[in-house]
Parts: C-alpha cells; structure tokens; sequence
C-alpha cells in the first residue's frame, strides 16, 4: 500500500539548500508510490506564537490563561483555529513526517518550534497516559533532515559545538519519541553554504540515495515507558542493574552517571 508522507518544511528561499533537499525529497517518495504533501511554513505565513488567538469563541480563564489546558479542551470541542485543524489533518493521515530545515541556535527556526508548538496540542499528540513508547503516533514515523552552518568536526565530543548527539536529544526523544513517532535516524547536511558545488551535489545524491530505502528503515532505540517506574519515572531497579556494568550508559539524555553511548542519536537502533 502506498504511503502517506507529510514534509514540513522551513526556510524562505526556494533557491536553498533545505528547498533542494525538500524537492528530491518529494520527487523521490512519489516516484516510489507514496504521497506527498508539503506544508511550506514560509509560504503558508504560518504563525509562530501560541496564543489565545488558536482557540475559537472563548476561554475557560483569558485571565490566567494556560495554553496547554486551554487547546486540549479546544481540541475536544473541536473548536482549534482553521490553521492548526489543517495541520493536525495532515499529520493524522500521514504514516511519515519529515522536518526539513536549517539548524538555528542549535534547534529549529521559530517558525518551526510554532507549528510543533501549536499543532502537537495536549489530547492530539500525547497525554500523561500516551506518551513515549506507548504514545499517540507510536504507528508513524518522524525524522529530522537538516542542515548545520559548522563543519561535522564541529560537532563532535572534542568539537567547539559538541556532540551532535547531545544537541539533537530534545528534538528527537523530547519532542518525536516523547509522542510516540518511530524515529528514523536524522539525515544532517555538513554546513552546504560554505561546501563546494561539488561536494553539495554530492550531498544531495546520497540523500536521494537513502530516500530509495527510507520506508524500511528501521527506527532508532529509546527506551521504553515500562523500564521506568510508575511514580517517580526512574529506571527500574532491575533495569538499572542491568546496565550497571557496561561501558556507556543507556542514551544520551539517561546515561546512569556513564560515558555518552556514541552515535544514539544518529544510528538506527537495535
């Protein structure tokens, strides 16, 4: 059966790099039988600030507004703005999302952290009961493509910028994984702005290549929801034990006191 595929899709230049990226991207995952669907936030002038404005009629308390509760009961009752409503759509139907964008700050554009928070509401995306391992989307897959204006050496344990594994920990676990995605490992290109033409090609030709086989990847290793207990969310004693011996700890973000596992947040897991 073919696949439904959402790109979301941040920067303002049709002529960038990302645009290059997002377009073979497209071309690709339709040629293989998937389709495709773009939200191109730029164009589409998506807002970026959560305000009471994403809610239809009024508040439960405009006095000590709480976005969180305020769009959950909004979602219930089905009364979320026009824009969020689309989105949300889009992602249900969607059995893949991939976040194409340039890094900034060492996290995504404004625009993006907008549509991720605004359209991933309490109730839609997670809840206390659904969330990580036995999350909402835990049937999708998510992955991050991105671009860096360092060099790959960079972002290394001995780099100025650190590891990128580290940087990546609360996109991927905080954010993806915490809803449930299947994770694939993200695809990073190595500061294109300041790369030959040719090496750019190159770039391009290898992220064409991994897209031929994309939709077997398998996703990346998080721990699951049940290694942790019910109260106080630590790792099980037994658990704990477990890994008490081994070199590096269990993630990056959940490492035991450890040496950081290298590559966790970039390797398709076990």
């Amino acid at each position: 059966m073919a696949k439904k595929v959402l790109i979301v899709y941040a920067h303002q230049s049709s002529g960038s790099f990302n645009a290059a990226a997002k377009n073979i991207a497209v071309e690709v995952l339709t040629a293989k039988g998937c389709t495709v669907e773009v939200s191109d936030l730029y164009a589409m002038g998506f807002k970026a600030s959560a305000t009471a404005e994403d809610i239809k009629g009024k508040v439960m308390s405009a006095e000590n507004f709480c976005y969180m509760k305020e769009t959950k009961l909004a979602w219930e009752q089905e009364k979320l703005s026009d824009d969020l409503t689309k989105e949300q759509s889009k992602l249900t139907e969607a059995d893949l999302i991939i976040f194409q964008f340039p890094m900034y700050w060492f996290g995504v554009p404004a625009i993006l952290k907008g549509w991720i928070d605004r359209v991933l509401t309490n109730g839609f995306a997670f809840s206390e009961e659904k969330r990580y391992s036995q999350g909402i989307f835990k049937d999708k897959r998510a992955m991050l493509s991105l671009t860096t204006g360092s060099l790959e050496s960079m972002f290394s344990p001995t780099g100025i910028n650190g590891d990128i594994n580290v940087t990546l920990w609360p996109l991927q676990n905080g954010i993806l994984y915490y809803c449930g995605f299947q994770v694939l490992a993200p695809q990073i290109f190595w500061a294109p702005a300041s790369a030959a033409a040719e090496d750019r090609k190159r770039m391009l030709e290898s992220w064409s290549t991994r897209l031929q086989g994309l939709l077997e990847e398998k996703g990346q290793s998080f721990i699951p929801l049940d290694c942790f207990d019910e109260k106080a969310f630590q790792l099980k004693p037994d658990v704990h034990k477990k890994h008490a011996s081994k070199d590096f700890g269990l993630t990056v973000g959940i490492h035991l006191n450890k040496p950081l596992p290298p590559h966790s947040q970039r390797k398709a897991g076990c």
